[in-house]
């Protein structure tokens, strides 16, 4: 008994509801709380408030405008390069003439992960998402029980966010998922990720290991952040099986994986971790073996500037507080706590830059003619390690917590520092801390082109 004839939704009055303004300035400050510094979202917003305050037409001229403004600012720019980058790395290329076109990656039937600290409980995470069978294996019992509820846990939360839980992820099944402290476990898996802590000693002792037991077309890869990957090849009898695979922490949540073949890595292996990159919706990344690699090195600068500055009178959270205006998802300070201030200090250590190796009389804030700063040290021999240890840069409600909360304890240990080395506090505006910081992360970049360790920009952005 209803008239069929046409009802235009534009034509019908918008619905007023009393808390309508109360409710759009919620969304938009939660809007911009969720996407700090980005433009189009909040516009949406905008969008959505002129929809309901304005008629039909003016609401569409409106959101019109708004989208012009977006068509044409220097954030759709950006956002389109990545995209672009972002499918460019996909093609990769090596100077010894290897690329993607002619090298074919191996199947990945059934993986492996070595030590289930942090890194490699979020590598075993991203396997078993990624419908990969994986052995996950400690060096004694104690280690293996711990890890194994570290990986329950990170999979039973992963599971929730997925649309059939815990069924689909089905990582209770030991063929789906086995925890071992046997090496012989792993004769029949198809590609092995050794994640134990950086020491170059321990890794080269577990690849010589791996190449007497894997079968020979497996590949063995390293999730290292920083070491000589040739080094680590030499140990085996099958270099060109060996590459870099560095995840980024938290491992089953970033998306870069960081791809590094040695001198002898073949063709094969660097399109098999590709391959693996993209099973586990990670963007793969192939670059040279140097210190550091990409990531790694390109960060070294950038933290140092950020520690300098606070030699020089600057605060964590006024830093950290700067790059996350700019658009860093997380500042310098905030995120050495979460990755831990102890594995930069171990690398320290195993250079001689610091530590009982560092010869005695060397000048305290120079190191090979070059300053340094011992503050991040001094940190560590406090046991601060960061948010595992309760506090860092930053203190937290326990160990292992994650809200930042600025330490009077860190201000005072600056400024008896500044006193100790004659350092006169000045204020350092925030023009000076984005520059100094951005510019050494440019700067290592150009450098890193310029010697051929990745084969173009979008590699390194």
């Amino acid at each position: 008994g209803q008239p069929l004839g046409p009802r235009r939704l534009s034509l019908r009055p918008v619905p007023k509801l009393p808390s309508t303004e109360a409710f759009l300035r919620e969304a938009l400050a939660k809007v911009k709380k969720q996407a700090r510094g980005y433009l189009a979202p909040e516009l949406c917003v905008q969008a959505v408030r002129a929809a309901t305050e304005l008629p039909f037409a003016e609401g569409v001229r409106r959101e019109r405008q708004l989208f012009q403004v977006l068509l044409s600012s220097g954030q759709a720019q950006a956002l389109q390069y990545a995209f672009f980058a972002e499918r460019a790395v996909h093609r990769w290329a090596t100077p010894g003439g290897a690329s993607w076109s002619s090298a074919a990656a191996q199947p990945v039937r059934r993986a492996a992960v070595i030590g289930l600290g942090t890194m490699g409980r979020g590598i075993v995470t991203s396997l078993v998402k990624a419908n990969i069978p994986v052995v996950a294996l400690e060096q004694d019992l104690e280690n293996l029980n711990k890890g194994r509820k570290a990986v329950m846990l990170l999979l039973e939360r992963e599971a929730m966010k997925m649309e059939g839980g815990v069924q689909a992820l089905d990582f209770h099944n030991p063929a789906r998922l086995q925890f071992t402290v046997d090496f012989d476990l792993l004769r029949d898996v198809d590609l092995v990720i050794e994640a134990v802590f950086e020491n170059m000693a321990l890794k080269k002792e577990i690849f010589h290991k791996l190449s007497e037991i894997c079968k020979p077309g497996a590949l063995l890869c390293t999730n290292t952040s920083a070491l000589d990957i040739d080094e680590i090849a030499s140990a085996t009898s099958r270099p060109q099986q060996v590459i870099g695979t560095h995840f980024f922490s938290p491992a089953h949540v970033m998306r870069l994986l960081e791809i590094i073949y040695g001198r002898h890595t073949s063709p094969t292996a660097i399109a098999t971790a590709m391959q693996l990159a993209k099973a586990l919706k990670k963007v793969g990344v192939v670059v040279g073996n140097c210190f550091g690699f990409v990531g790694n090195r390109m960060m070294f600068p950038y933290v140092q500037q950020a520690v300098f500055l606070l030699e020089e009178g600057s605060r964590p959270e006024a830093v950290d507080e700067v790059l996350e205006d700019f658009g860093f998802k997380i500042g310098p300070f905030r995120m050495s706590d979460l990755a831990g201030l102890d594995v930069g200090w171990r690398s320290r250590q195993d250079q001689g830059l610091t530590g009982p190796s560092l010869p005695v009389g060397t000048a305290a804030r120079q190191r090979h003619g070059q300053r340094y700063s011992p503050l991040p040290d001094l940190l560590c021999e406090h046991g601060r390690f960061g948010q595992k240890t309760g506090q860092g840069w930053y203190r937290y409600e326990r160990a292992g917590g994650r809200t930042a909360t600025p330490d009077p304890w860190l201000h005072s240990f600056l400024s008896r520092y500044r006193d100790t080395h004659g350092i006169r506090t000045r204020s350092i505006d925030q023009d000076e801390i984005l520059e100094r910081c951005l510019y050494s992360l440019i700067n290592e970049g150009f450098a890193i082109l310029a010697e051929g360790i990745a084969s173009g920009p979008e590699h390194l952005d």
